[in-house]
């Protein structure tokens, strides 16, 4: 009886697992479309919103995350806990085609990256951390550790399409609270603070060609700034038609501006319009058309070259307290006051439409940027929050 009972579960199990193996197998070899060969069938449904392939079925869903497939813009932020005042920063993707939230691995360093958010000498603020989108890559540049010294010798970069972390070349001299921007796939880094003040480092400027085949290529001196008035913050150097356009203090405050020519290594001032009217983060479309938030009205503005001035695109509560935005794929995101959401704006529709991505529960967002999907699936990378 016992043995009967035995050969019979046992051939029902290996029945059971036969038929989940036959199952997986044709789930894993199903074609994209029935009846036509899957090359044709991707050029066919490369032309669908990925948002109604991710919908329809798994094989269609792996498509649209393949590397074979064009790739669509995600969310990258750093995300802090909001009810601890450790100082613990995630890195982190909101992929709008599945409207989840997933934490990436952290950068693979021993010993493990330590920055310093809070500090008895800042009671009011965090103590910033500094990143740029450069070629579709996200690049660490620059932030804190204990005793308030600067926490990165080298960049860290994370490159979206193979989901992994690289080092880039030791900074000649590493700094926090500094000018950091890119333009044309070249990362800058002007002015700041190293391990104290120095005024030859407040006024100095580095740069990193991350076009060059070598990533390990050094970075460059080039011509300084003409005194140390731009290492009171840790300030957004907006690439934007060749240069680099940045002002000293954020907010209503009196502040000064300055331009970066890029090709010639010069620096010139900032036309008083564009001066004036840059009240908040900015970010640059494709470094084409500049755009800010002025944070105390929540109106978001974009730069006319031709006429030195700023154009209303939109005013909304919810852009009030900007501390951080990007901007690609006509598209917008700024980081709302206190961190607790990422409003998006498509700014090429007729009438701009206002989107909100709430942030991660128990997350406040740190800064945003827009980068390519991830190639693989969340479950091969990474995982969900």
């Amino acid at each position: 009886m016992n043995n009967s009972t035995t050969v019979t579960i046992s051939a029902a199990a290996s029945a059971a697992g036969a038929a989940i193996k036959r199952r997986k197998k044709l789930h894993q070899y199903q074609s994209l479309i029935p009846g036509l060969p899957d090359d044709i069938a991707q050029i066919c449904l490369s032309h669908v919103q990925p948002s109604t392939l991710y919908s329809v079925c798994h094989s269609w869903r792996r498509l649209v995350y393949s590397s074979s497939f064009p790739s669509f813009l995600s969310v990258y932020s750093l995300l802090k806990p909001s009810q601890s005042e450790k100082n613990s920063v995630d890195f982190a993707n909101f992929d709008p085609v599945s409207a989840k939230w997933t934490l990436l691995p952290p950068p693979p360093l021993n010993p493990p990256l330590r920055i310093l958010l809070r500090h008895p000498s800042f009671i009011s603020r965090h103590l910033p951390i500094q990143s740029v989108s450069v070629s579709g890559n996200f690049v660490l540049l620059a932030a804190t550790t204990d005793p308030l010294l600067p926490a990165l010798s080298n960049p860290l970069v994370f490159n979206p399409r193979t989901g992994k972390w690289s080092n880039g070349p030791q900074l000649a001299t590493p700094r926090r609270w500094c000018a950091a921007g890119a333009s044309h796939g070249v990362v800058y880094v002007a002015s700041g603070v190293g391990s104290h003040y120095n005024p030859e480092v407040a006024r100095s400027v580095e740069k990193w060609d991350m076009n060059r085949n070598n990533r390990n290529h050094l970075w460059e001196k080039m011509n300084c700034l003409k005194d140390g008035k731009f290492s009171r913050e840790a300030i957004e150097a907006v690439g934007w038609r060749g240069k680099l356009c940045m002002v000293n203090v954020k907010g209503d405050a009196a502040k000064e501006g300055i331009i970066y020519d890029v090709e010639s290594d010069s620096w010139q001032e900032m036309p008083e319009g564009m001066l004036m009217g840059w009240r908040g983060p900015a970010a640059a479309m494709e470094e084409e058309i500049i755009y800010t938030v002025d944070e105390s009205k929540g109106a978001l503005r974009k730069y006319d070259h031709r006429r030195d001035c700023w154009l209303d695109i939109l005013e909304n509560e919810m852009l009030k307290g900007a501390r951080h935005m990007a901007a690609a794929g006509g598209r917008v995101c700024v980081v709302s006051g206190g961190g607790e959401g990422i409003v998006v704006v498509d700014v090429v529709a007729e009438l701009p439409r206002l989107v909100v991505v709430e942030t991660p529960v128990g997350f406040q967002v740190l800064d945003v940027h827009i980068l390519p999907r991830i190639s693989q699936l969340d479950s091969e990378l990474h995982y969900e929050i």
